[in-house]
């Protein structure tokens, strides 16, 4: 399988450097890197991200909490470029699935990355909500649900055996941790994989042998002694 690998940020300065490198197949945002980014005008921001992400895939994610209003933005957001994605959470804040919601937009061929996603049950429902023709990704979220002591793995499974019977529709593992991520995702047979920035350049370099890390960490540790001048 070759998973693709998106890169997730919405620094305007990373996606510029992101951008060109042809590891990097496409983008995630959320608001919440929109804010770390220090956007201030939702709408102005994401246009200047569309400015420089011309070509590959990039998802925007509403904000609304419910229902009208979360079709509402997810119309106008997809009104931005070819390119866009229109992320929506699987639930709204109270709990209630966004069937609704994705049915609408889905049924006007609006691109879509259902996020926040942490079980195949979840995903079921989401695909009795989709068409067959336009593109829909689910996120789900493998670190989060690592944090917690649970092993996302058999949800990402079943998840990705479901979602065969429809050719539009992608698995994006979600929420990474560390760049080993990314070779369970193409195990798994995941379709994309997003990627804060800092991951990406640890995978880039991948190839290393044991040796040479075993080197490379008794050199640092032995730098670091002579640095602080330790003595017994």
């Amino acid at each position: 399988m070759n998973t693709k690998i998106f890169c997730d940020i919405a620094d305007i300065t990373s996606i510029k450097k992101f951008n060109n490198k042809s590891i990097v197949k496409g983008f995630t945002t959320n608001p919440s890197l929109m804010r770390k980014a220090g956007a201030k005008d939702y709408k102005s921001y994401s246009k200047q991200i569309l400015k420089v992400c011309r070509n590959k895939p990039i998802s925007f994610e509403v904000f609304a909490d419910d229902q009208n209003s979360m079709i509402e933005q997810g119309r106008k957001i997809n009104s931005w470029g070819r390119n866009v994605y229109v992320k929506v959470p699987v639930v709204n804040s109270k709990n209630k699935f966004s069937g609704n919601v994705i049915k609408a937009l889905n049924s006007k061929n609006i691109k879509l990355n259902i996020t926040a996603v942490y079980t195949a049950k979840q995903t079921e429902k989401i695909l009795r909500f989709i068409n067959k023709k336009t593109k829909v990704i689910i996120s789900i979220f493998a670190g989060r649900a690592g944090d917690t002591g649970k092993d996302p793995i058999p949800e990402f499974t079943k998840s990705i055996k479901l979602a065969k019977k429809f050719k539009n529709v992608e698995i994006l593992w979600a929420s990474v941790r560390e760049p080993y991520n990314y070779l369970q995702a193409k195990q798994l047979g995941c379709h994309i994989i997003t990627i804060p920035p800092a991951v990406i350049e640890k995978i880039e370099k991948f190839g290393k042998s044991f040796n040479q890390l075993t080197i490379e960490t008794v050199k640092a540790f032995l730098d670091d002694s002579k640095k602080s001048n330790f003595k017994i």
